[in-house]
């Protein structure tokens, strides 16, 4: 049960910290424009080494900026109680703490997905055609590597609370 929490524990660590690598950097998309390679990312645009902020109110930034901030939040509430769950004490009978982990990790992995679905499809239906040549970035990807590692601490944590359910209910030995 503890190797499976532990496991789950680094995956949601690492989980976290490539959510807020991947919101906070402006490298979600690279292109070419008027011959000079330009990027941007959630917060900001930069072209020609100047980099300004996206003042634009667009509704998919929005959306996957505010998707994002509530994946990593969700993964944080999560790592809490899987800290917590590593206490063998609970004041309520049936709160598990490691379930309550599982859960945060795949709202966490809902949001990420939700917040990656919206930017793909907006950049590969309106914004791929208006520049040339583009591509997706690194920021991007860790985005995705992100939504596997909570996807993976979801899995991890639930897979601990059926091991501590089965070992309930059968009774010591």
């Amino acid at each position: 049960m503890y190797s499976f929490m532990g496991g789950g524990l680094f995956c949601a660590i690492v989980g976290n910290i490539l959510l807020v690598v991947s919101t906070a950097t402006d490298y979600w998309m690279q292109y070419r424009l008027s011959g000079a390679f330009a990027h941007q990312g959630l917060w900001r645009y930069c072209m020609s080494g100047k980099c300004y902020m996206q003042t634009d109110s667009i509704a998919y930034w929005n959306a996957t900026r505010a998707f994002m901030i509530l994946s990593a939040m969700s993964c944080f509430a999560g790592i809490i109680a899987g800290i917590l769950s590593f206490a063998h004490f609970s004041a309520f009978e049936r709160f598990n703490r490691s379930f309550a982990a599982g859960i945060m990790f795949f709202v966490s992995t809902l949001f990420v997905l939700l917040a990656m679905a919206i930017y793909t499809g907006v950049t590969v239906n309106f914004l791929g055609k208006r520049f040339g040549d583009w591509r997706f970035s690194w920021s991007y990807i860790l985005g995705w590597v992100a939504l596997l590692m909570t996807f993976f601490a979801g899995i991890f944590y639930m897979c601990a609370y059926r091991m501590h359910e089965c070992r309930r209910v059968s009774g010591p030995r």
